[in-house]
């Protein structure tokens, strides 16, 4: 059970619990869609409509405390394994809280009104609020039932429960999209980065990706790299970053290994709390994001992954090898 002293302090930052375990937040790209004032990169390239994207977690719990997470990582945030809210509770709570959170745009004379009632009907659940949502024993129940309500659903996992991703495949379950986050390209790298309660936590990862290969056909797949400037300072380690030279060739070893139909590199943001640990001047600038991006598709020219967008708002670029499957139709 979350406290309610972490609750107020959640609340503040205008999340909304929704039971026991789960949460929601209006991610500021559905405002500025309402507002007319730009979309995600998720609508840029993906065709999905960034006002109908609902930014939730079935889980709030996390094992990793990784250093560049906007989330409050300094709060133990370890929901009771024995209590699993029921599914369809969980999204029609996520809604109502969503409604409750967007309800002071209504009167923004910018936003129409027609597009404010659409906004309330989500289209898209991206599981990648705060916490890992594989954490959740009844994921399957609930991509099941977000299936029901006609919409689609992102899954973004750090990768530390393969066991779950294989269930979600043998129950025919599977998210629209999974992006597996792939911050660190090496094992000491990973172990600072992510600071994992789990033991084997790097040899876990790695498992995971054999089983993103395996995915096929079956899901839309993508690794996530979140590039941090070098010059971090934590305690004894100095000039720290994940985006040097020599880290190139080894993103791009974890890349073949596991065949991802596109690749998001991406600029670390310092927001929320990561600005505690990591400063604005360790954001990379989208020309810095699109360098590294050009290197990598050069390490894997003969995998066939090129450059195929960019969003430089976002400071993310996407890589893969064919720009037909980008969009997503069944919406």
């Amino acid at each position: 059970m979350i406290s309610d002293k972490i609750k107020k302090t959640l609340e503040k930052q205008h999340y909304r619990l929704a039971g026991n375990h789960s949460a929601v937040q209006i991610c500021r790209w559905t405002k500025n869609s309402l507002k007319g004032n730009g979309v995600c990169w998720k609508e840029k390239f993906y065709g999905i409509k960034s006002h109908q994207c609902c930014q939730m977690t079935p889980w709030i719990g996390c094992e990793n405390k990784c250093i560049h997470c906007w989330r409050p990582i300094e709060m133990n945030l370890t929901p009771n394994d024995n209590l699993s809210d029921d599914p369809k509770e969980i999204l029609d709570k996520i809604i109502e809280a969503r409604k409750s959170l967007m309800i002071g745009l209504k009167g923004d004379y910018r936003i129409s009104k027609k597009k404010f009632e659409e906004a309330l009907k989500p289209t898209l659940f991206t599981f990648s609020l705060i916490g890992e949502s594989t954490l959740y024993k009844r994921l399957p129940e609930l991509i099941k039932e977000v299936r029901k309500r006609k919409a689609i659903s992102f899954l973004v996992t750090n990768g530390l429960h393969p066991e779950m991703i294989k269930r979600l495949e043998r129950e025919n379950v599977l998210p629209t999209q999974i992006t597996l986050s792939t911050n660190a390209p090496n094992k000491k790298l990973y172990d600072f980065w992510h600071n994992s309660s789990r033991k084997n936590a790097w040899k876990t990862f790695n498992k995971t990706l054999n089983i993103i290969r395996n995915l096929k056909g079956k899901t839309r797949r993508v690794i996530r790299l979140t590039l941090v400037k070098k010059g971090i300072k934590i305690g004894k380690f100095k000039n720290i970053s994940n985006m040097k030279k020599e880290h190139v060739s080894q993103y791009a070893k974890l890349i073949r290994k596991s065949e991802p139909d596109f690749i998001h590199v991406k600029g670390f943001m310092s927001v929320g709390w990561s600005r505690n640990r990591i400063g604005y001047d360790k954001m990379p600038w989208h020309h810095e994001v699109l360098e590294f991006a050009k290197k990598l598709e050069k390490e894997l020219e003969k995998e066939e992954y090129k450059i195929l967008e960019q969003a430089e708002r976002s400071c993310v670029v996407l890589l893969g090898k064919n720009k037909k499957m980008m969009k997503i139709t069944n919406q």
